[in-house]
C-alpha cells in the first residue's frame, strides 16, 4: 500500500513539475488547439489554447511507475509490457495531433488509419497475456468462470481499443477527461492491489496522481489541452490494465461515463442515418448539456461525481465477488 501512495504522489509532483516548462515550449512555438465550426459557440475562445499535454502526463506516468516498480522490486515483463503499450498509444496520439497542428486544423488521422494503429498496438497486451497467464482467455463475472479459447482475444482488443476511443471523445471539455479519470484508476488500483496485481496497481496509482497534477493545468480556463496524444493513449491504458489485471467485466462500470460518451455518439449516428433525426442535441453527451444551458464547470463537475459514485459502485461489486455473495 504504501508503494501505491509513493506511486500517486510522485505522478502527481512529476506532472505539475513537468507541466510549466512544456506549456511555455508549446506557447512559443504557438502550438496550439484549433475548434471545430460545429463545437458549440462558446468553445470559440479554446482557440489556440497549446495543445499535446499528453505528453508531459505519460512522461511522469512512465517515470514514476519506473520509480515506485523497483522500489517495490516489481519491475516485471508485465509492468513493462504496460508501460511500452502507454508508449505506443502516445505516439499514435502525437501523430494524430502533430497532423492536426501541421494542418491547422481538426483533421488529424483518418479515422480507419487511427483504428489500424490502435487494434494494433492492442495486440501486444492482448497477445502476452494469451502467452504467459494460466488464465488468459478466462473471462470472469464472479463465481461465474468461461474459458473463451480463442475468442478472447478479440474481445480483449475490443476492451482496449474501445477504451482507448471511449476516453478520446470524453476529452471535450475543460477538466473532464482527468476528473472523470482519477476515480477510475484509483479503483483500477486498489482492485488489482486485492486481486493479486501488484504492477497494475502500481502503475494505475501513477496515472491517478498525474491526472491530478494535470488538473492544475486543465481547469477552466483551461492552460493547455491533452490532446489525442493523452486520451488515446490514457484510454488505451486503462483498457490494458483491465485485460492485463483481469477485471474486464468491471470496467464497464469504472469507465461508465467514458462507455456513456461513445454510445451517445453512437445513437447519435444511428439515429440520423435511419430516421435522420438526431436524439441529442450534439453528441458526445456533454455537448448535449452545454447546448441544454449547463456551464462548462457544471458538465465537468456533475460527470465527475457520476464516475466517482460508478466506481465505488464497481469497487463494492468486486468485494461481493471476492466474498463469493455475487
Amino acid at each position: 500500500m504504501i508503494m501505491i501512495t509513493v506511486a500517486f504522489l510522485l505522478g502527481m509532483i512529476l506532472c505539475l513539475l513537468f507541466g510549466v516548462p512544456y506549456i511555455d515550449f508549446l506557447k512559443k512555438k504557438m502550438i496550439g488547439q484549433y475548434v471545430k465550426d460545429l463545437a458549440p459557440e462558446s468553445h470559440a475562445q479554446k482557440q489556440g489554447t497549446p495543445t499535446t499535454g499528453g505528453v508531459f502526463i505519460i512522461v511522469a506516468i512512465v517515470i514514476s511507475s519506473i520509480i515506485a516498480l523497483m522500489l517495490a522490486q516489481r519491475l516485471s515483463t508485465d509492468a513493462l509490457i504496460i508501460l511500452i503499450t502507454l508508449v505506443f498509444y502516445t505516439f499514435a496520439g502525437f501523430q494524430d495531433d502533430y497532423i492536426k497542428i501541421k494542418g491547422k486544423g481538426n483533421d488529424g488521422l483518418t479515422p480507419k488509419g487511427k483504428l489500424l494503429r490502435q487494434i494494433a498496438i492492442a495486440l501486444l497486451p492482448t497477445l502476452y497475456v494469451m502467452m504467459t497467464n494460466s488464465y488468459g482467455s478466462y473471462f470472469s463475472i464472479g463465481s461465474f468462470v468461461i474459458n473463451l479459447h480463442w475468442f478472447y482475444p478479440l474481445l480483449a482488443i475490443f476492451i482496449i481499443t474501445g477504451a482507448s476511443n471511449a476516453y478520446n471523445l470524453t476529452d471535450g471539455l475543460d477538466g473532464l477527461a482527468a476528473s472523470t479519470g482519477v476515480p477510475a484508476f484509483v479503483v483500477c488500483s486498489i482492485i488489482s492491489l486485492f486481486s493479486g496485481y501488484p504492477e497494475v496497481a502500481i502503475i494505475s496509482a501513477s496515472v491517478a496522481g498525474a491526472l491530478v497534477g494535470f488538473l492544475k493545468y486543465n481547469k477552466p480556463k483551461a492552460q493547455v489541452f491533452m490532446g489525442d496524444t493523452g486520451s488515446l493513449a490514457i484510454g488505451g491504458l486503462l483498457g490494458t490494465l483491465a485485460v492485463m489485471g483481469k477485471f474486464e467485466f468491471l470496467l464497464i462500470f469504472l469507465a461508465a461515463i467514458f462507455v456513456t460518451e461513445t454510445l451517445s455518439v453512437i445513437i447519435q449516428v444511428v439515429s440520423f442515418k435511419t430516421t435522420g433525426k438526431r436524439v441529442f442535441k450534439m453528441a458526445p453527451i456533454h455537448h448535449h448539456f452545454e447546448l441544454c444551458g449547463w456551464s462548462e464547470k457544471k458538465v465537468v463537475v456533475v460527470f465527475a461525481i457520476v464516475s466517482c459514485i460508478c466506481s465505488v459502485f464497481a469497487l463494492g461489486l468486486f468485494e461481493l465477488f471476492k466474498k463469493g455473495i455475487l
